[in-house]
């Protein structure tokens, strides 16, 4: 398998950054769903049996957008620059 070139290793490295930072965000955003029980998504997913997989396919679900989002701000934001 071929090296990966220091710019290729430093794109990488800025997606999975910026990836990381909307994993954490929607870490944040998820939990504060469940605490505050929004539309008792809480109370239903600890009520029901399968409520485990529900609330893992709705972080999963938060982590692919906010991630997405984070990285995708992180691009645009790339040609921010003095013309």
């Amino acid at each position: 398998m071929a090296r990966l070139k220091p710019f290729e290793r430093d794109a990488i490295g800025f997606l999975l950054r910026h990836l990381g930072v909307g994993v954490i965000g929607s870490a944040l955003f998820g939990g504060l769903i469940l605490w505050s029980d929004l539309a008792g998504i809480r109370s239903l997913a600890l009520a029901e049996e399968g409520g485990w997989l529900a609330l893992c396919l709705l972080f999963f679900g938060l982590f692919v957008t906010f991630g997405s989002l984070a990285m995708g701000a992180a691009i645009m934001g790339l040609g921010r620059g003095e013309d």
